[in-house]
């Protein structure tokens, strides 16, 4: 396994004391559902490999919060495989609620951050991403912790099958201009194409797109969000 580095995780890792119930979720559940990247070398992990064969494509979450959307769409598509990367353990706790309730077998869960995974995971092996209200980092002494960069872009196209798509969401408009000059724009990704064609397109979340907490509050604070989609290139 190539040498790296330590990473560093921005922002909080536990939240308020977990009540009876979560902790014994996270005791009981969790370590049938965790994934280790440490495990796997460096794009040795084929994702498929860890629902045994029973679903046809893998698709991941980034920063899945309170893990409503994961939830709803692991339900939705019962065929797919969903992992979802959170490093905060109370956002954890609360997906396995809904893992629980909704018997979802279809789900994998990496509590820390989503570069390790990353870096494990084989080539084209991801069938569609989600980065959904990440934390936008707001001041610009700080921009440079936000995920859209040159690295996890990179990392993102090597790891997504041709043709599959990328969603992000933002109601911070400053980070979804962001969003976009990295993956189109003045910095520009070209592995990537934008697919709005109207504004109707990135303003409206789509059907399909579950609604998140944050969306509404966000919403509720007077900040529209917006919903952008990109498609990894078939060369």
């Amino acid at each position: 396994m190539a040498d790296n580095p330590t990473r560093i995780i921005y922002g909080r890792r536990r939240g308020k004391a977990l009540r009876a119930g979560r902790r014994d979720l996270l005791e009981r559940l969790l370590p049938q559902l965790q994934i280790s990247p440490d495990d796997y070398g460096d794009g040795a992990l084929n994702p498929l490999d860890l629902f045994n064969g029973a679903v046809r494509a893998v698709w991941l979450e980034i920063g899945f919060g309170a893990g409503e959307h994961l939830a709803a769409m692991a339900k939705a598509h019962p065929d797919v495989g969903f992992i979802g990367c959170e490093p905060f353990i109370n956002g954890v706790a609360r997906l396995l609620v809904d893992v629980d309730a909704l018997e979802l077998k279809n789900v994998r869960i990496v509590v820390d951050d989503a570069g390790l995974l990353l870096d494990r995971l084989a080539p084209a092996s991801i069938g569609m991403a989600f980065l959904l209200f990440p934390d936008p980092w707001p001041k610009r002494r700080h921009n440079r912790r936000r995920f859209i960069g040159p690295k996890n872009i990179a990392a993102m196209a090597r790891v997504l099958t041709a043709g599959a798509h990328w969603r992000m969401a933002t109601d911070h408009m400053d980070y979804c201009r962001w969003m976009l000059d990295h993956m189109t724009g003045t910095v520009g990704a070209p592995q990537y194409e934008w697919l709005a064609r109207r504004p109707g397109n990135w303003r409206n979340r789509p059907e399909d797109w579950p609604a998140t907490r944050y969306e509404a509050k966000g919403i509720d604070a007077g900040r529209p969000p917006a919903f952008l989609t990109f498609r990894r290139k078939t060369s």
